[in-house]
């Protein structure tokens, strides 16, 4: 059975950079077994409705400004799978889960990035889903849950965002690796209790650790959220591993989390 994953997708511009962390996606897309599928939650699309995605093709969406000209001439055109969208609907509809299928959107950069690093050739099918940033986490976690029967059939499941993600707060000319103290206190805080898979503390995150306005800020939780969609996934096991945490920027996070 395939493990779920949370992988951070930085900023944009590691789709074109040779780094430590860059590395590791590489190889970790390497050490697995070839997937027949990914079923990917990005933070870079949000919904009110869960939305699942039913296209033929991919077309590439560059959802940020100001960087590389290089970077908007990646194409990353992965096809869909239209059998796997169906049973996704199936599952939805038997846990009572509302959704709506979407037959157009293109793969933001937190779905591109991601599945570049992991398959550079653009050949595993891709399912494309929503996030909701406004739902609880505990109902999050339950629609990651309701896909988990996708797993025994090779299929992967990845959220992608941040675990530590505050745009005011990065501090650019600083790319050290130094991690500011209120993202180390948040990720510390984290990996105990994903570790433990104590899910109650983990859905009172915003209470329970002061770390949490910085880390995951009022205005914006959707990149923390995707942990929570590929945790759930992983509900019969419980058992979570870090695999890989560095920093940027002062506080911007880089971590893979396993699941199962």
């Amino acid at each position: 059975m395939f493990p779920s994953f949370f992988i951070a997708h930085g900023a944009p511009m590691i789709a074109l950079e040779n780094n430590d962390y860059t590395q590791f996606i590489n190889e970790l897309g390497k050490s697995l077994p070839r997937p027949k599928a990914i079923v990917l939650f990005s933070a870079h699309w949000e919904s009110q409705t869960q939305q699942v995605s039913d296209v033929e093709e991919f077309s590439t969406i560059y959802d940020f400004g100001g960087f590389s000209e290089e970077l908007y001439r990646i194409q990353y055109p992965a096809k869909g799978q239209k059998d796997i969208t169906h049973e996704i609907i199936g599952l939805f509809e038997k846990q009572g889960i509302s959704f709506s299928v979407d037959t157009s959107r293109g793969l933001d950069h937190g779905a591109w990035v991601v599945l570049r690093l992991l398959y550079p050739n653009a050949d595993v099918p891709v399912i494309s889903m929503s996030v909701n940033s406004k739902l609880a986490p505990k109902e999050q976690y339950q629609i990651g849950k309701a896909l988990a029967a996708l797993r025994e059939q090779d299929i992967l499941i990845i959220g992608s965002g941040g675990t530590v993600h505050n745009l005011r707060a990065l501090k650019w000319a600083e790319d050290n690796g130094q991690a500011d103290d209120w993202a180390l206190a948040f990720d510390e805080w984290l990996e105990g209790r994903l570790k433990a898979w104590d899910v109650d503390s983990l859905f009172d995150y915003r209470a329970l650790t002061p770390a949490s306005q910085y880390a995951v800020p009022p205005y914006g939780s959707e990149h923390f959220v995707p942990i929570f969609y590929a945790m759930g996934a992983a509900d019969q096991e419980r058992e979570a591993k870090l695999l890989h945490r560095s920093y940027r920027y002062g506080n911007l996070s880089h971590s893979v989390w396993q699941f199962g």
